[in-house]
């Protein structure tokens, strides 16, 4: 970087380039401080280099992967928040400079990092992800990065949010012709909102997914009627054995746990005992020996 009489400007280029070899070395010492210095300074030789060059991709994806490297050094010192801020500047200068495949998957990586620390600002990422992708045909990495992000919602319970996120993610199975999946979205939305205590929402959800072929008249169809009839009844007892059937069981993990703690307002109906179980199975008659064995056993008083 030095300049003289016979040198008038820096070398930027074998600068960066040693730059990115110390950042190396100082990483395998795990000196990962001096290994993020090491990769801003990087940066900042490609960027300062492009001021005396013809613009070249090299240089704009050097620098921004220089900035991701800082980042991932920054995430080795468990310095998280700062790590995804990098890792965001890289990603919007590349998507500035026309590579928004890599943009994307910058912003996973982020979202990745801080899910731990801070979900809000993971879904914010996913979503800006989704975005990307969904901006660029690219649907069903779309729909992982909208996955993940109504997963975060519901299980930090910002249910309004969680129902807008699952109503996107349908759409778009809808549109690439991927009809299970819908079915199987329909079903957390229906949990969301029953969770929200909207029950007209979730009616008007299935009401609306008529429209998706084979969708009537399909296993999911008939668990969610039953499902909506239970809870419209406050019959705590059908609902639960809606939604511990397999169907709902085995759903992803958050929308599964929405199902087991769905209660009815109102306390719901009490479970009927055994015997009362086993004398309607048997019928009338049953009933009434049965009440005449009750009779019977008194018949004598209670001395």
């Amino acid at each position: 970087l030095k300049t003289g009489f016979l040198k008038w400007k820096p070398d930027y280029d074998s600068a960066a380039t040693e730059y990115g070899k110390a950042a190396v070395a100082f990483k395998n010492a795990k000196q990962y401080d001096q290994a993020r210095e090491a990769c801003l300074r990087e940066a900042e030789a490609h960027e300062n280099n492009k001021a005396y060059l013809f613009v070249d991709l090299y240089f704009f994806f050097s620098e921004k992967l220089a900035y991701e490297q800082a980042g991932m050094m920054l995430k080795e010192m468990q310095r998280l928040p700062e790590a995804v801020q990098l890792i965001e500047k890289a990603s919007m200068m590349y998507l500035e400079n026309g590579t928004p495949d890599t943009a994307a998957i910058a912003l996973e990586r982020a979202g990745k990092l801080i899910e731990s620390v801070n979900p809000e600002k993971a879904v914010q990422l996913y979503q800006q992800a989704a975005s990307v992708f969904e901006n660029e045909e690219r649907l069903r990495q779309a729909l992982e990065m909208l996955g993940k992000a109504s997963r975060l919602l519901v299980r930090g319970r910002r249910l309004d949010e969680a129902a807008l996120s699952l109503q996107k993610e349908k759409s778009i199975y809808k549109e690439i012709e991927n009809y299970p999946t819908c079915y199987k979205k329909t079903i957390a939305q229906v949990l969301v909102h029953l969770h929200r205590n909207d029950y007209v929402a979730a009616e008007r959800c299935v009401r609306e997914s008529y429209s998706i072929p084979g969708f009537n008249g399909s296993e999911d169809c008939a668990a969610l009627e039953q499902l909506l009839e239970g809870y419209d009844q406050q019959d705590q007892d059908q609902v639960s054995e809606v939604c511990n059937s397999p169907l709902f069981k085995y759903m992803d993990n958050d929308y599964a746990k929405l199902g087991l703690t769905l209660v009815v307002p109102g306390g719901g109906i009490k479970k009927k005992s055994p015997n009362a179980a086993q004398d309607k199975a048997r019928g009338p008659a049953a009933v009434g020996s049965h009440a005449d064995e009750e009779e019977d056993e008194y018949s004598g008083g209670l001395c």
